[in-house]
């Protein structure tokens, strides 16, 4: 996790304790990604970042998706390989709301938990750096 910055403020889409679902589209976009290629695809975010991605939600249950959080209408800027999937205002593929689980930042928060968290730096991953790296891992 990235531990290396914390935040001065909590983002206020972030529960205080346990987790929260939250509308996409409004605090965030998401593009989501399941098992192995996610893990992939946060660990090469990660390292390139030096380990200061920006908020990578993990889930430890089921397909065991991978959240990227990025800014609110960053994600429609991008055509997203599949079996990447943006979620944006629209909810994404086939329209509809879409919603993701977010944990706090420390406690119990399974099925949940955090890959990378958010900073003051670093709120939201880079649209275009994620996209290069989804190309990279499915390519």
């Amino acid at each position: 996790m990235n531990s290396r910055k914390s935040l001065d403020t909590l983002p206020h889409w972030v529960p205080p304790t346990g987790h929260a679902l939250r509308h996409v589209g409004v605090h965030f976009d998401a593009v989501r990604i399941a098992g192995f290629l996610g893990e992939d695809v946060a660990y090469r975010l990660m390292e390139f970042t030096d380990f200061r991605a920006g908020p990578i939600v993990r889930a430890e249950t089921g397909p065991q998706y991978h959240y990227f959080l990025l800014a609110p209408g960053a994600a429609a800027g991008h055509a997203w390989p599949a079996p990447a999937r943006a979620l944006g205002r629209s909810g994404g593929v086939g329209g509809g709301e879409a919603f993701v689980g977010i944990p706090a930042l420390y406690g119990v928060t399974w099925p949940l938990d955090w890959r990378s968290r958010p900073t003051d730096d670093d709120p939201f991953v880079e649209a275009a750096l994620l996209h290069q790296m989804v190309v990279r891992a499915v390519g």
